[in-house]
């Protein structure tokens, strides 16, 4: 069943309302036409009233005179005719006129059946009441001359100025808008990404409204995916040109075997790492994989990562508590949460003071676990927060540990994203704090 705002509760009311008004107004149009033209035209009104005038003035003068002017009135009107008193009975010498057909006489104001066969019999009251002037209608003065003209164009004409009408409403509630997507369509078709639906189309809340919004959603990520991507490009060209420089360097200065194959190995691993996480950024971005969700117990997690950050930076573990509780259990993915928090640490790692510590801590807030990795740092300003998440930013002046590329903390972000969660950052004071939001496991 189609929703409450549907695109079929729209045409399905304006279909409705077009056969609506074709059948009602084609029948009372029809209608009120058959009436106005059984009506008899003022020229004929006239001409049968001065018959009836004529018959008055003659009525009293007795049958003789009655019927020498019937007989010169019938010269001019060869149909029935005839002077009758109150009682319907002929003034004349005798009855010109069927008595039957007295009980179908009409009066001039009246309108003229179609029924008959024959012309009508016209009863008109002569003067003081002294009876009644009866004709039958002369052929030239029958209504319903144009009758038919009229009936055609009531037939003809009014459905076609309906359905004009008709048909500008379906262009108005369907065609225009799809017109308007179709603009949209061959702005992106001509690479103008900014291009957007038209927004009287976009606030429908019908069919054509979603998929203008849709249309817009798409245009918004293709935007932002292409934007993301040269920025990715720019950022990774302007990076790839410093251990360039360093080779060439090496290579100009006239190092030893040995030393110069320690270099290039040192800045191909560089390079190597750094095109893989720009890749691996570009892909997240651009695909936004759904992860398989899993129960991960964090503190074990935990353990492992901190075991490879030790042996890769000589930190013991009395430097890396947890102090989580021991059921924290999240709904994550095991291998995309230690991609995340092993970047966090490394981070954290590379900017704690000589002798400082990395803690993980955390608490349940409704149904998600809320942790947070704290270090001993300097911090971030705190209009840097928002910025230490984007690719290739590095804020070597507020923080020491200079190395790194500036990718670690943005493919955490989007990891834990992955998987329904959060990741923010705050200030500790002392300290950068990263905060994480996950669901927790039931």
């Amino acid at each position: 069943m189609p929703g409450r705002h549907s695109l079929f509760w729209r045409l399905a009311a304006l279909l409705v309302t077009f056969c609506l008004l074709v059948i009602s107004l084609s029948g009372s149009w029809g209608s009120w036409i058959d009436l106005q033209t059984s009506y008899l035209s003022g020229e004929a009104r006239r001409v049968l009233q001065g018959y009836a005038d004529e018959a008055g003035r003659v009525v009293w003068d007795g049958p003789e005179a009655v019927d020498a002017f019937l007989g010169d009135l019938k010269q001019r009107e060869p149909g029935a005719l005839d002077l009758l008193d109150a009682h319907l009975q002929s003034l004349g010498s005798g009855p010109s006129i069927e008595p039957n057909l007295l009980t179908r006489m009409r009066r001039l104001e009246w309108p003229m059946s179609r029924r008959s066969q024959t012309l009508p019999l016209i009863s008109i009251p002569l003067a003081e009441g002294r009876g009644y002037f009866v004709i039958q209608l002369p052929e030239r003065y029958r209504p319903w001359r144009y009758r038919a003209l009229l009936k055609a164009m009531v037939q003809y004409l009014i459905p076609a100025g309906l359905t004009l009408l008709f048909c500008i409403g379906l262009y108005r509630v369907l065609i225009a808008p799809l017109a308007r997507l179709r603009e949209q369509a061959n702005a992106l078709h001509a690479d103008n990404l900014g291009a957007r639906v038209d927004p009287r189309v976009a606030r429908r809340s019908d069919e054509l409204g979603e998929l203008g919004r849709a249309f817009d959603h798409m245009a918004g990520r293709l935007e932002e995916s292409l934007g993301l991507q040269r920025q990715l490009l720019r950022d990774l060209s302007h990076e790839l040109r410093t251990p360039l420089s360093r080779l060439q360097v090496a290579s100009e200065a006239g190092l030893g075997g040995a030393e110069l194959e320690e270099r290039v190995r040192r800045e191909v691993e560089v390079m190597r790492t750094l095109v893989d996480s720009t890749l691996e950024l570009a892909w997240m971005d651009t695909e936004r994989p759904q992860p398989a969700l899993e129960p991960v117990e964090v503190g074990a997690l935990w353990e492992i990562l901190c075991e490879d950050a030790c042996f890769e930076s000589g930190w013991s573990l009395q430097r890396l508590p947890c102090r989580l509780p021991a059921d924290c259990r999240v709904l994550g993915s095991l291998n995309a949460l230690a991609r995340a928090l092993e970047n966090i640490l490394r981070n954290a790692i590379r900017h704690s003071p000589e002798g400082g510590c990395v803690c993980l801590d955390g608490r349940r807030e409704g149904d998600c676990w809320l942790l947070w990795v704290e270090d001993q740092g300097p911090g971030v300003a705190e209009s840097e927060l928002q910025r230490i998440f984007q690719p290739f930013i590095r804020l070597n002046a507020a923080r020491p540990g200079g190395d790194g590329f500036g990718l670690g903390l943005a493919i955490a972000q989007r990891l834990i994203r992955q998987q329904g969660g959060r990741l923010w950052a705050e200030n500790g004071h002392p300290g950068l704090r990263m905060m994480l939001r996950l669901k927790m496991y039931v």
